[in-house]
């Protein structure tokens, strides 16, 4: 059999009756690696080398629920008829914008107890959070979900994509090939990771990288969404991640100016 015409089985290994899936894996590696990432420029910023730890044991969990919650409420007509499966969370449906509400609202509440700037960690952590976002999009790929509509092999060929991605990118039940949106979204959030680092040495002021990020990711977002035929809808044909997109640029791009017609002395990224 060729092996390039094989799916990639989303199970990675099991352990007893426990199954462990790439999608976990991919996810946890994420978290992990936007950690490391965010603590060495933290402490070179002046943090305390405990205080991106402490922030996550609690930012984690609750962006989990956050990004439960979020999926639940949008797909209420199922859930509020089974509410049994809320719950249910190993079956799969998480939404990343609920992720990144819960974790903004912890985050904020959290550098407020500390006696910290929650944009100087904002930004800190805006290349992280994209990066998180690059690695996790690919358990997006395994799964094969998180998709676009259907394309013809040649589309795909076109792009330039190896087999694997190619073929990974047929669905069977469907009998066609789809839009890869889980690469052009993990493509467009890489190319805003190098524009956030490259341009840290800029000494952007205190909050403008974390709302570039907001910018970014949801200008992408909002048309990569378009393509996708798995959205969460508020009402109608009115899909809630272009509506949560274009709130993101609209808060982006309203706090920019007007922290920088209101706010004096000016305070930068670099500063301590």
């Amino acid at each position: 059999m060729n092996l390039l015409l094989m799916t990639i089985d989303p199970v990675a290994f099991s352990i007893g009756p426990i199954e462990v899936r790439w999608y976990g894996i991919l996810i946890a590696l994420g978290i992990v690696l936007a950690y490391f990432l965010a603590q060495r420029e933290a402490v070179r910023l002046g943090l305390h080398p405990d205080f991106l730890a402490d922030l996550l044991i609690w930012a984690v969990p609750i962006s989990i629920v956050s990004a439960r919650i979020y999926y639940v409420v949008m797909k209420w007509d199922y859930y509020g008829a089974n509410p049994s499966k809320i719950i249910e969370i190993w079956n799969g449906g998480i939404a990343i914008h609920g992720a990144l509400i819960g974790a903004i609202i912890t985050a904020y509440i959290f550098t407020k107890k500390r006696g910290v700037s929650f944009l100087k960690v904002a930004d800190i952590a805006a290349p992280s959070i994209l990066l998180g976002q690059i690695i996790g999009r690919w358990g997006n790929f395994i799964n094969q979900e998180a998709h676009g509509g259907p394309v013809t092999r040649s589309f795909l060929e076109n792009l330039k994509l190896p087999d694997w991605i190619i073929e990974q990118m047929y669905i069977e039940q469907q009998g066609t090939y789809v839009h890869p949106t889980f690469l052009y979204e993990s493509v467009w959030n890489l190319i805003g990771f190098i524009i956030l680092i490259v341009s840290r040495k800029l000494n952007w002021r205190r909050g403008e990288m974390f709302f570039f990020y907001l910018i970014w990711y949801s200008i992408g977002r909002f048309y990569i969404e378009g393509l996708r035929t798995d959205s969460l809808y508020l009402v109608g044909d009115l899909r809630s991640a272009q509506v949560v997109s274009i709130i993101g640029v609209v808060v982006g791009l309203s706090a920019i100016i007007y922290r920088r017609l209101t706010v004096k002395p000016v305070v930068r990224y670099l500063d301590k």
